[in-house]
């Protein structure tokens, strides 16, 4: 892309992160073995280093976290059984319907106007099973929520929500895509949020900055399920240590940059916070939310504009865009993105 000042700042989400040099290096001098044979070392590593994280006692290395996802839910719940997730989740959202066509799991999604889980709201959607119903199996949370901003769901709804599961004898699943956000942004020790959940799925290609990859943590049963279907999916590797030595170093080197990426999201919401767009209050980690609804804009013709001035963001709805910082944003690329949103919607 060409643009009068040279300058493109790219904000639609925290995948477009490259491989910085010093993880290229551990990537191209990771041992490997067949990890279909279970016979790679630097994914076998990482694996077990996850889950010891989230406090757990095994792991699996997948390609993506939608495969994670999916893989998940389908330990949880059993073939034509129901999860329960938010309107909005990634699980029911953006997986291309993976959890029905693979999984054939169906799905009731409760509202969160807030956008922050209510574990009384979701206990009391919770269907037992007997005569024809279709009980509920799991419960699904994403931990940051995506689209309602990147909020953190706090520490004692979480907390809630699992007396709930176990109560009601359901599984929970915990989308972690941006878990690693939320314990920077909170201080909250990984392994405190993963022991609220039987299956956590974590990112290793956002904001951590590697190529690719997703690691899904639970009881060994949970992983054995999980690697049969990983397997199913065409998602098994054979020499995958080159990618897993990417996951390592950035749990290495640059996991505690993302406080970086939320002092970012934080300066651009204060700047667009004068323009009746963005609450600066929600904006907890490296996601930033605008609603446009008071404004002139539509969001495909904000994202429309800002691209053709070097400013790429995702339009998440009719009225509302999303600008998601990272590590490859540069302190020129953020100050040049809040310019152009500022002229555009200051016009």
């Amino acid at each position: 892309m060409t643009t009068k000042t040279g300058i493109v700042a790219d904000l639609r989400s925290d995948t477009v992160t490259r491989p910085s040099a010093g993880m290229r290096a551990a990537m191209a001098n990771a041992e490997v073995g067949d990890d279909v044979y279970g016979e790679d070392p630097t994914v076998r590593d990482l694996e077990t280093r996850v889950a010891g994280l989230l406090g757990h006692e095994a792991g699996l290395f997948l390609p993506t976290g939608t495969m994670a996802n999916s893989v998940a839910v389908q330990t949880l719940v059993p073939h034509g059984g129901e999860l329960l997730c938010a309107d909005d989740a990634h699980v029911v959202s953006y997986e291309a319907g993976a959890a029905a066509v693979h999984g054939g799991i169906t799905t009731r999604t409760w509202n969160s106007p807030d956008g922050i889980i209510d574990p009384a709201a979701v206990a009391a959607m919770i269907r037992p099973g007997g005569g024809f119903a279709n009980p509920t199996q799991a419960i699904a949370v994403e931990q940051t929520a995506n689209l309602p901003g990147g909020l953190i769901h706090p520490l004692d709804r979480l907390t809630a929500l699992h007396e709930v599961a176990r109560r009601a004898d359901v599984g929970l699943h915990c989308d972690g895509a941006r878990l690693w956000h939320a314990h920077i942004a909170t201080g909250t020790p990984l392994d405190t949020y993963g022991r609220l959940f039987d299956t956590v799925a974590v990112c290793l290609s956002k904001g951590l900055g590697a190529p690719a990859g997703s690691v899904l943590v639970g009881t060994p049963d949970h992983i054995a399920d999980a690697r049969r279907l990983r397997l199913r999916a065409g998602g098994a590797m054979r020499q995958a240590g080159v990618l897993a030595a990417g996951g390592s170093y950035a749990l290495d080197h640059q996991l505690a940059q993302l406080a970086e990426d939320h002092r970012c999201a934080r300066e651009l919401a204060k700047v667009l916070a004068g323009l009746g767009v963005v609450d600066p209050a929600r904006v907890e980690t490296n996601i930033v939310l605008l609603d446009l609804t008071a404004s002139r804009w539509t969001g495909p013709d904000l994202t429309t504009a800002a691209a053709e001035r070097g400013v790429l963001l995702t339009a998440v709805g009719p009225c509302r865009v999303r600008a998601v910082t990272h590590r490859d944003l540069t302190d020129v690329q953020l100050g040049h993105a809040t310019d152009v949103l500022r002229r555009l919607l200051d016009a």
